[in-house]
C-alpha cells in the first residue's frame, strides 16, 4: 500500500481506533486540565490514549492494521523486518507515568510549561516564570545557553526526531547548541516521523554506528553525551500521533494529493503530549495572530521572518493554540500589541490572559 496511490487521504472504518493505556494516569488534581467542561475538548481529548510505544505493541496484527496510515500516523509503505527490529529492542515501561507528582504538592497537580523556540520569547524576560514550574518541555533546537533571562535554562523533557536532532546540533552550533539538554533524570522522547528513525532507533539501542540508509556511519548514542539511559526513553506510538492530528489538527491540505506530506510539528506533539502527562499546561514560544514583530525563533540576533514549511499547517496551530487557551485548557504566552522597544533591543512585555 503506497501513500501516492491515494489522492486524498484515506478514511478507514478503523480510523479512530487508538490503543488504549492499560496503566492510565489518575490524578486528584483539582485544577487539572483533565476536568475540563468544555464539550468540544471534552469529546476531542482521550485521556488514556496510548502514548509510548515498546514491543509488546507489534505483531502481524498491529502490523496490518497500522500499515493503513502513513508515517507517522503508521507503517504505510514501511518494511517489517526493519521496524520490527527496531520496536522489539524498546522495553516495555518500568513506570507507565512519564512524570511523577512532586512530593511537596498536597493537591497532587503536575503544572508544566512547554517551551517552543518561537520568536515571541526574544525579549520576554519569562526565564524565571518557565523554571518555576515542575517540569519543562523543550523540543528540537533548544537552545538556552545566553538566553537564559528570556526562556529558562530548565529541561525536564526533550522531544525530538532523529533529523530534528541531528541538525539541530549541526546547524545551531553556533548559537550555542552544542549539546542536547542533559539535565539530571531528564526524559528523551523520540517522535518516530520516517523509516530512517527505526533504523536510528535499533542502532542506538545496540549502541553501534547505524549500518545503512540516512544515518549510515553515525553512532545514535553519541548524540546523547553517554547520557542515554532505557528508563528514560521513550518512543511516541503511532496512535497517539495520529489522534493528534485527527482530534485536534486535521488540515484542509489533506483533502488534496499532496496529503501525505502534511503532519503537526514537533511543538505541536510535544504540547499535547504535555496535556496527557501534566494536570496545568503553560505554553511559550508557540507562534501567535502577531507573530510578524517577533523574529522566527528567539535566538534570531536579528529580525527574521517565520519560515512556513510545506508539511506543516502554522495557521491551524496558530488558532488551536488560541482556542485551547480560550477554553482554559492551557495558558499561552501572548504578548500585548503595545510591547515597548526597551535599551539594549529588549521588549518589555505584557503576558495576557
Amino acid at each position: 500500500m503506497r501513500k501516492q496511490s491515494f489522492k486524498k487521504i484515506p478514511v478507514w472504518e478503523f480510523e479512530e481506533v487508538y490503543l488504549q493505556d492499560p496503566q492510565p494516569r489518575e490524578t486528584t488534581c483539582p485544577q487539572s486540565l483533565r476536568n475540563s467542561q468544555d464539550p468540544v475538548f471534552k469529546a476531542a481529548f482521550i485521556p488514556n490514549v496510548q502514548l509510548f510505544m515498546h514491543r509488546e505493541h507489534l505483531n502481524i496484527s498491529e502490523w496490518n492494521r497500522l500499515a493503513h496510515f502513513n508515517n507517522p500516523f503508521g507503517f504505510m509503505g514501511y518494511n517489517y523486518k526493519v521496524v520490527k527490529q527496531a520496536v522489539d529492542l524498546i522495553p516495555k515501561l518500568k513506570d507507565y507515568q512519564l512524570l511523577p507528582v512532586p512530593t511537596a504538592d498536597k493537591q497532587g497537580c503536575i503544572r508544566c510549561a512547554v517551551v517552543a523556540n518561537g520568536g515571541i520569547l526574544n525579549g520576554s524576560g519569562m526565564g524565571k516564570e518557565i523554571d518555576s514550574h515542575d517540569y519543562v518541555f523543550r523540543m528540537n533546537g533548544a537552545v538556552t545557553t545566553g538566553h537564559e533571562d528570556d526562556v529558562g535554562k530548565k529541561t525536564s523533557v526533550y522531544v525530538h526526531t532523529a533529523h530534528s536532532l541531528i541538525s539541530s546540533l549541526t546547524v545551531l552550533r553556533n548559537k550555542g547548541f552544542r549539546h542536547i539538554p542533559l539535565d539530571k533524570d531528564i526524559k528523551y522522547v523520540l517522535i518516530p516521523e520516517g523509516s530512517r528513525d527505526y533504523n536510528f532507533l535499533e542502532s542506538l539501542y545496540l549502541n553501534r554506528r547505524v549500518p545503512k540508509g540516512d544515518y549510515r556511519g553515525r553512532t545514535p548514542r553519541s548524540y546523547y553525551s553517554n547520557h542515554f539511559n532505557e528508563s528514560r526513553f521513550y518512543v511516541l506510538h503511532p496512535d497517539f500521533l495520529r489522534y493528534v492530528r485527527n482530534r485536534f489538527l486535521r488540515a484542509r491540505r489533506l483533502q488534496f494529493r499532496s496529503w501525505w506530506m502534511y503532519r503537526p510539528t514537533n511543538g505541536a506533539f510535544t504540547l499535547f503530549l504535555a496535556l496527557h502527562v501534566c494536570d496545568v499546561v503553560h505554553a511559550y514560544g508557540f507562534s501567535t495572530a502577531n507573530h510578524r514583530k517577533y523574529p522566527n525563533y528567539y535566538y534570531d540576533q536579528k529580525h527574521t521572518r517565520m519560515v512556513f514549511y510545506i508539511n506543516h499547517d502554522y495557521v491551524l496551530e496558530m488558532l488551536t493554540w488560541k482556542r485551547l487557551h480560550d477554553m482554559k485548557v492551557i495558558k499561552l504566552f501572548q504578548r500585548d500589541e503595545e510591547d515597548t522597544q526597551m535599551p539594549g533591543g529588549s521588549r518589555e512585555a505584557k503576558q495576557n490572559g
